[in-house]
């Protein structure tokens, strides 16, 4: 089977260079041994690359064994997964019935002006490519548009502007975080799918997110606040600011960072899964809030994958 991508007519920058490939033995010994380690050393190509290179996924089938088939498949499966390069931010705008009623299609319009690209293509300056979804998952703040994981609801035309420099200029967080950005999620451990949502234990008047953190040889339980977009938490114990800590399972024990890196700090990301379809990665660093949605269907894996 020929990994070759098929690459958008018309699009701008999506051309395939030759590409250094020094950064995989790292990653895959990085992740030597790992239950269902093929999704993690791909998410860490495609952070090093912005995408999956060819000849990265060439590599990834002779090293480990796995078939062409296999590799491919995963590859082709996530939509947060891409076989050519895009841009520094990745803009989706949903077209979702709820969010279509609501004037998602001008806002689809809209970003295609400004950007000067249609869906599925990457600016000339490899800053931004813009994609169309079916459905966010947040069909109650319609219309929704989604730039580099961070959610803006009730998006209006006179807002794009904004929004689009605000990405090129790295404040994308600060303004994503107001209220009408905010809403609830649930996660379930991607590793054994148990429920996380701790009933007695309320940030935010919603009921927390459980886990467990470890660091220093210290443990204890970490609760974050299932508002996206809110910074609220409260630890058991005393975690240095500035320190990152190990982050796993309260039920199974299985680690659930380190597949990602924080873009802010550097830290390793937590990932969890969203009832609905999505993955919820928080930064392990106290003091840190970086936070993301990868909208992809974690819970319905095309080949025996593990956790994120």
């Amino acid at each position: 089977m020929s990994l070759t991508a098929n690459k958008p007519s018309g699009g701008h920058g999506n051309t395939e260079e030759k590409v250094n490939l020094k950064a995989i033995p790292e990653i895959l010994k990085r992740h030597a041994g790992e239950r269902g380690s093929l999704i993690p050393i791909l998410e860490d190509i495609q952070t090093v690359y912005g995408y999956l290179p060819e000849e990265a996924l060439k590599l990834v089938v002779s090293e480990t064994g796995r078939s062409a088939t296999d590799v491919y498949g995963v590859a082709t499966f996530y939509r947060a997964f891409s076989l050519t390069p895009r841009g520094r931010h990745l803009v989706c705008v949903c077209l979702g019935t709820a969010c279509h009623v609501r004037g998602a299609s001008a806002i689809a319009e809209e970003l295609k002006l400004q950007l000067g690209i249609s869906d599925g293509e990457t600016t000339a300056d490899k800053e931004f490519t813009l994609e169309t979804v079916n459905c966010l998952g947040a069909c109650a703040l319609g219309p929704v548009v989604v730039i580099d994981g961070h959610y803006f609801s009730k998006v209006r035309k006179s807002r794009i502007r904004q929004m689009l420099e605000d990405a090129r200029s790295g404040c994308i967080n600060s303004s994503a975080t107001d209220s009408s950005s905010m809403f609830p999620v649930t996660v379930n451990c991607p590793v054994c799918k148990g429920g996380l949502m701790d009933e007695n234990f309320t940030l935010d008047s919603l009921p927390a997110i459980q886990l467990s953190i470890s660091s220093a040889g210290v443990s204890g339980r970490l609760r974050l606040s299932s508002l996206y977009g809110s910074p609220e938490c409260a630890v058991e114990y005393d975690v240095p600011a500035g320190s990152a800590v190990e982050v796993s399972c309260p039920h199974c024990k299985a680690a659930l960072s380190g597949a990602l890196s924080c873009s802010s700090c550097a830290a390793p990301m937590a990932s969890l899964d969203v009832q609905g379809g999505a993955v919820l990665h928080f930064c392990s660093r106290r003091g840190c809030h970086n936070r993301s949605l990868d909208l992809t269907p974690s819970s319905c894996l095309p080949e025996g994958g593990g956790a994120k």
